[in-house]
């Protein structure tokens, strides 16, 4: 890789960051360049920096994590924030998700798969801890939840084929390679998708196209 992925973090447990940053220094795809010990601080950081990865943490003093994630996104929609968090709470989890985090790990995760998510993420995947993958297909399934209005008749035959990739985890560019096109091309038909079926998030759409038995390619 001849670009590192730049990142910053933001964790208020000073001793916490130092060993992830001492973490990924010793990997040579990736460069720390900033970190904060609020979200105040960290979303002020981010505008500056414009880092190619956040690692951004729940609890925090100033602002939490859901306000920063939210005053990120108002700035940058399309910043890559991964939540790195102790809390295992499914509200917690689908409330990011929401928002727009590409994922969701846990502070217990190892060295070697906090590696591999951030690459994962980094090239448009969303990732998980294993624990909290079953929690958000539990959340986004519930009985009571509010039924989708538009239905899979709104969409082009294009899109169809692109819902059927979203189920089996392709991000744009594997999806871009295999159709054979641009990767902004499929940006505009994933964020088509996600309005014409009123979805706020690429997990949510996987999980419907699965509901409604979308072929996978």
């Amino acid at each position: 890789m001849n670009d590192k992925i730049s990142i910053v973090l933001i964790d208020d447990h000073t001793l916490f960051r130092s060993g992830i940053k001492a973490l990924l220094a010793r990997q040579d795809e990736f460069k720390v360049i900033g970190e904060a010990a609020d979200g105040l601080s960290g979303v002020k950081l981010v505008e500056q920096l414009h880092p190619d990865v956040v690692l951004l943490d729940l609890d925090m003093p100033t602002m939490d994590g859901r306000e920063a994630l939210e005053q990120i996104f108002s700035s940058n929609p399309e910043q890559i924030v991964i939540m790195l968090t102790v809390s295992e709470d499914g509200e917690d989890l689908t409330e990011c998700m929401r928002l727009g985090a590409r994922g969701f790990l846990l502070k217990n995760i190892n060295a070697e798969f906090l590696i591999d998510a951030i690459k994962k993420a980094a090239n448009g995947d969303n990732v998980f801890s294993p624990e909290m993958t079953a929690r958000l297909v539990q959340s986004l399934i519930r009985p009571n939840k509010p039924p989708v209005t538009n239905t899979l008749d709104t969409l082009t035959p294009r899109e169809m084929e692109i819902l059927g990739h979203l189920a089996a985890g392709h991000s744009n560019k594997i999806i871009a390679r295999k159709l054979d096109l641009a990767e902004s091309t499929i940006k505009v038909h994933v964020q088509s998708i996600l309005r014409k079926l009123e979805l706020t998030s690429r997990v949510q759409a996987a999980v419907y196209a699965v509901q409604h038995n979308i072929p996978l390619p």
